[in-house]
């Protein structure tokens, strides 16, 4: 199983891991490539073999000696549920999970918009974020600080995964425009010429206006074979971000 740069924190707490495609079980269009077998599909909702996605998510847990992991229903809005031991009565939905837990992983699934993954380690505070373009317009980015600020966050640092880059991802203009009202920074001209938007490059903005330093990994879902990629095949498997504090 390959995992693109599993990430620890300055502070020896946080630990950050993004997965790629490859090193599960899932097969056609989850495999490693598309129509190939092996792949690390990691969504129940994608019309793989919910076996199959099982299996996954457990050979990922083995591999980082995750304890429990938390995943979300995500809907591409702007809910954030603050989770712990005591209250996780299936699968929340939102698109951000927040916790001060060491018993509980947080996990985010994607195939081309931002893993956002954030963490106060001094304090203890961390986060897994879901952001497309309606979550960073409807302020998935700040009710995410909000929340972690309000378990006694301070100094919040943000790592994003791999994800559709502002050369790819093209939009119509009215999208764009609405989109780069929330974060002007998102919007892009695409490698055709077209309208884009570079939606790290817009979390990065929101980020810094609180304060945050953010680290953006380079890879483009669409463009990497390593990465599923809606944009590039439609139908498709999902990759994950995880964190936890060991």
């Amino acid at each position: 199983m390959n995992w693109i740069s599993p990430i620890s924190s300055n502070s020896s707490f946080a630990r950050i891991a993004f997965s790629t495609r490859t090193g599960g079980v899932s097969v056609g269009d989850f495999g490693e490539s598309h129509g190939a077998t092996h792949g690390l599909n990691l969504a129940t909702h994608v019309g793989d073999d919910v076996k199959n996605v099982e299996q996954n998510r457990k050979l990922v847990r083995e591999l980082l000696d995750l304890p429990p992991v938390v995943y979300m229903e995500q809907v591409h809005g702007n809910s954030v549920a603050i989770v712990d031991e005591s209250n996780l009565v299936g699968t929340p939905e939102a698109d951000a999970l927040v916790t001060t837990s060491r018993r509980l992983a947080l996990a985010v699934l994607t195939a081309d918009c931002v893993p956002m993954m954030l963490h106060d380690s001094a304090v203890g505070v961390i986060a897994a974020v879901h952001v497309g373009r309606r979550g960073l317009a409807n302020g998935v980015v700040e009710n995410t600080v909000s929340a972690m600020r309000s378990l006694g966050a301070i100094d919040i640092q943000a790592e994003l995964g791999p994800a559709i880059c502002g050369d790819c991802y093209e939009v119509p203009l009215e999208m764009q425009r609405e989109v780069s009202v929330a974060a002007p920074p998102a919007s892009s001209i695409t490698d055709l010429g077209t309208s884009g938007l570079d939606i790290r490059d817009g979390i990065s903005w929101q980020l810094e206006r609180f304060g945050i330093f953010s680290r953006i990994d380079p890879i483009c879902t669409r463009r990497s074979e390593l990465h599923y990629s809606y944009r590039r095949e439609g139908r498709t498997g999902r990759t994950a971000g995880f964190i936890y504090l060991p």
